[in-house]
């Protein structure tokens, strides 16, 4: 879990961070919270929430099924 992983890093270190979490959901999964349309971009799955209630759900999981919203 990440919550605004790459919020106060330079662009060379938060590619790096990106990368790493990119790597490492290969194998598990991973959950960041972020501001950032770069990394929702790598994501298989980006769940949009406003006010506490979910907006807007992009992208298949295997484990789910869902589609987008």
């Amino acid at each position: 879990m990440a919550d605004k992983p790459t919020g106060n890093l330079d662009t060379k270190t938060g590619a790096a961070i990106v990368e790493l979490l990119t790597s490492l959901a290969a194998e598990q999964t991973v959950l960041v919270a972020t501001h950032d349309e770069r990394i929702a971009q790598t994501a298989d799955r980006v769940i949009h929430l406003s006010d506490g209630e979910i907006v807007k759900d992009e992208g298949v999981t295997a484990k789910t099924g869902r589609g987008r919203a």
